[in-house]
């Protein structure tokens, strides 16, 4: 199992959206890298929500039960069917990624406009050691 991130304004789609829409289509991503991310998704891999403006932060997470696929509707994008799976408690703030400095090679570090990318399994290590419930 693999675990992604995928980046959203609170105020476009918002982790509690998810949470009542049950699933979602993961779309409108047409980053090269981003897309690859999404079309690297499997079914049963795991994707963190990340809400972006205000605090950013790590708030949920999300079941991938259909795989990265090309975007039927854009040729430049991808989709991937995404689950509701929970919220992560407590939310994990980019500053908190920051101040460890174990991180400063990733991409939600290094490239903080990118929407969709892989995560390290060392991250997810690092969030269970937290203390991270997800």
């Amino acid at each position: 199992m693999a675990y992604f991130l995928a980046k959203s304004e609170p105020g476009v789609y918002s982790i509690d959206d998810l949470e009542s829409d049950g699933t979602t289509v993961w779309d409108g991503v047409t980053n090269p890298q981003a897309v690859r991310a999404i079309k690297e998704m499997k079914t049963g891999d795991m994707v963190f929500i990340y809400h972006s403006g205000g605090v950013s932060a790590v708030v949920g997470v999300a079941r991938v039960v259909g795989a990265g696929r090309p975007d039927p509707k854009n040729p430049k994008s991808a989709v991937a069917d995404l689950e509701y799976a929970g919220r992560v408690d407590p939310p994990v703030t980019l500053s908190a990624v920051k101040e460890s400095g174990e991180f400063n090679e990733w991409a939600l570090v290094r490239q903080s406009r990118l929407s969709t990318m892989a995560v390290p399994d060392s991250f997810v290590k690092w969030m269970r050691a937290a203390g991270h419930r997800f």
